[in-house]
């Protein structure tokens, strides 16, 4: 995965409590290595935040289901104004990449998504490009499995341009303790479902200036 990260980028991988060693591996590769103590894969995504200077973030998972050299065009359409929030709409490539459970779960929040925000998204990907500082600006909570659907209703909230374009997905290497499971895949929909129950904020950050890629 780090071999494929676009030339010039400054990867950052968060170990949330791993016991493999794959943090030690992604250091000697050359990643900036983040530790986050609090387990929880939203724990894990704004510790990655807050350790990221760019103008620019980008957020993919590691699991080899997904291209980051793919980052680099879905950068540079949002460094060029086309859109606030650039999500990786998930197109599965061959048998096992998506099993239907987590499909299934991802279509219905889709859906509980449209209705609380109108944004017709297909897919609440992991992969996805905004600016840092509007990023933050969203005051995300969540450190659960909400936390990808609470930046985009966030987001929404605040009158983002958020947009989807289709990336390939891979079956993973390993397994997903979320996507992999039933049960996980329910605990997944529960926190995301707490966070459509949220009421609208009443102000929140929209992305304003320009942006160096």
């Amino acid at each position: 995965m780090l071999a494929r990260v676009p030339a010039g980028w400054r990867a950052i991988v968060v170990d949330n409590g791993s016991t493999d060693g794959s943090a030690e591996i992604a250091r000697s590769l050359g990643a900036t290595v983040v530790h986050e103590s609090r387990r929880g894969f939203g724990a894990a995504c704004h510790a990655g935040l807050l350790a990221a200077h760019a103008d620019l973030v980008c957020f993919c998972d590691c699991d080899a289901s997904m291209d980051p050299g793919l980052l680099a065009p879905m950068a540079a359409r949002v460094a060029a104004g086309e859109a606030d929030l650039l999500l990786g709409r998930r197109r599965p490539q061959g048998r096992g990449a998506w099993p239907a459970h987590a499909r299934a779960g991802n279509l219905a929040l889709a859906r509980m998504l449209r209705r609380r925000t109108g944004l017709r998204l297909h897919d609440l990907g992991p992969m996805r490009v905004a600016r840092r500082e509007a990023l933050l600006g969203l005051e995300l909570t969540d450190r659960r499995s909400g936390y990808p659907l609470q930046m985009v209703v966030r987001a929404a909230d605040a009158g983002w341009r958020v947009a989807e374009t289709d990336v390939p997905y891979l079956p993973r290497s390993g397994k997903s303790k979320v996507t992999g499971t039933w049960r996980g895949t329910w605990h997944a929909v529960r926190d995301m479902r707490k966070v459509l129950a949220e009421p609208p904020p009443g102000v929140r950050s929209a992305p304003t200036g320009g942006v160096r890629a």
